[in-house]
């Protein structure tokens, strides 16, 4: 567990971040059968979509929830109705989520399993654009594992991550969690659609050791998709540097955007940090520390601006005109 989430969490609170539905049902039913292997009693507040889908999976898995629902093991509620229990006005009231939600807990709880809770409210209420609800509900989970056990694993579609307002807010949201887990594509190396014609992409990713390999990945297949597959050696290796930076130094969520403009590719990284990154003399001694160096040593130039919470650095390589036949 790292040391600023949350001070020191009393309980599992992970997040994952899903690429796709099915994604999310397959690590559901895992999550689901595991639990009941163990002996626990298991509480789904999900969407009605996602509680058939996952039905399904788990019967062709052999695994049927009618036995474990009818002895009180399995209980499956609706995760915008159950929202609508605690929220007033766009915000989480802390009375009213211990009562609807604690009480709910509690009635899982009386068996005497340990239980483990599925949720996303929090992932309905950012969808809808009430980011500050999201994470308020979050901080209330925490709150209310001080008063009953159990453990959580929240669930945000992928897609949350790129319609962020700000790096900020996501920060929020991993530092509420004991564990990250990222999207599964990070692994795969996917990094979706690309448009041919465009001139920007953009990506925001989860401050985890996966996302290096993603970036790479994302700017690999926008230059391919560009036509301007020789740049990429170079563009991969820098931007890996950039993304290194914003997680080792800043410990941040960081946005990734790849610009081009006549004679000019841009790679920037948007992350969360004060510090600017500083052109050193070179130390035999260290192992590390050479990463600006190999920035401005393969770039055309680079430079670091303000952002609205941080810092954005950027560097740009040289496109080499086509001629005209």
């Amino acid at each position: 567990m790292s040391p600023g989430r949350e001070s020191v969490l009393p309980h599992d609170h992970d997040v994952t971040f899903y690429d796709a539905d099915s994604h999310l049902v397959d690590e559901l039913a895992e999550f689901v059968m595991d639990g009941l292997a163990l002996g626990e009693s298991i509480l789904l507040v999900a969407t009605p979509e996602h509680h058939a889908l996952l039905a399904a999976t788990l019967a062709a898995a052999g695994c049927l929830l009618d036995d474990a629902a009818s002895r009180g093991q399995y209980v499956a509620v609706d995760a915008a109705a159950t929202s609508a229990t605690f929220i007033r006005d766009g915000s989480a009231r802390a009375d009213l989520f211990f009562s609807h939600v604690g009480g709910l807990l509690e009635r899982v709880a009386r068996s005497g399993r340990p239980v483990r809770v599925f949720g996303e409210m929090v992932a309905l209420l950012w969808q809808e654009g009430n980011v500050t609800a999201a994470i308020e509900v979050e901080r209330l989970w925490n709150r209310l594992a001080r008063l009953q056990r159990f453990s959580l694993l929240c669930g945000y579609p992928a897609s949350s991550l790129t319609c962020a307002a700000d790096l900020a807010s996501v920060r929020s949201v991993c530092e509420v969690h004991s564990e990250v887990l990222p999207p599964a594509s990070y692994e795969v190396g996917e990094a979706g659609d690309i448009a041919a014609g465009g001139s920007i992409e953009t990506r925001v990713f989860v401050a985890t050791p996966p996302a290096i390999r993603a970036v790479r990945q994302l700017v690999s297949e926008t230059l391919r998709a560009w036509g301007l597959d020789a740049l990429v050696p170079d563009a991969t290796l820098l931007v890996s540097e950039l993304a290194t930076n914003a997680m080792r130094h800043a410990s941040s969520p960081f946005r990734a955007a790849i610009t081009r403009s006549a004679g000019t590719l841009r790679i920037s990284v948007e992350d969360l940090g004060s510090s600017e990154p500083r052109l050193r003399p070179a130390d035999l001694e260290r192992l590390g520390g050479r990463g600006v160096a190999l920035v401005d040593a393969m770039s055309m130039s680079w430079g670091c601006e303000p952002a609205p919470a941080g810092k954005v650095v950027w560097c740009e390589l040289p496109v080499a005109q086509r001629r005209a036949v």
